[in-house]
């Protein structure tokens, strides 16, 4: 059985986010910069994944305002209002402090969290990260194109240095 998807106010938005498991750590999983809370079950790899960290963990994940089941918004959010979010989820269930495992786009959200917020985070796991990231138009299309270049087409040394360059 899968979790109920429950909302979190941030402001003016509501942060779609699950619940689950009953070890006695909590644990956040911040997502990448692409999720969907419901679509996760439907994947058996990571639903794997999450049953496994909910045998020993009270597990917190959420939808990224502007990503899956959390309401749209008109631009891009800054990590500070992504941070905001996390908050606002964390306090809904009640996580007074949690360790975090930022993934992707979720690490440097998970960093300025536990910097900003050291009481609140227990411990913090990065998986994936990368040391910046920029959404000015130039950095997003280059990233892009080495998206499609993973996902079947052998992307160009030129494209690389390009984007490592930024």
């Amino acid at each position: 059985m899968h979790p109920v998807t429950q909302y979190a106010r941030s402001g003016d938005v509501h942060i779609a986010y699950q619940a689950f498991g009953d070890g006695p750590i909590n644990l956040v999983l911040v997502p990448g910069f692409v999720s969907n809370v419901e679509n996760y079950w439907d994947q058996p790899d990571f639903a794997r994944f999450l049953s496994r960290l909910a045998g020993y963990a009270r597990v917190v994940t959420f939808d990224k305002r502007g990503t899956g089941m959390s309401d749209r918004v008109a631009e891009l959010p800054g990590l500070d209002q992504r941070m905001d979010d996390l908050r606002a989820v964390m306090d809904a269930v009640g996580m007074e402090q949690a360790a975090l495992l930022g993934i992707s786009e979720g690490a440097p959200l998970s960093i300025l969290f536990a910097a900003t917020y050291p009481h609140r985070c227990r411990a913090l796991v990065l998986y994936g990260s990368f040391s910046r990231f920029s959404s000015d138009r130039g950095s997003a299309r280059g990233f892009l194109r080495l998206c499609r270049a993973g996902l079947g087409h052998r992307p160009q040394p030129a494209e690389i240095r390009a984007h490592a360059r930024g």
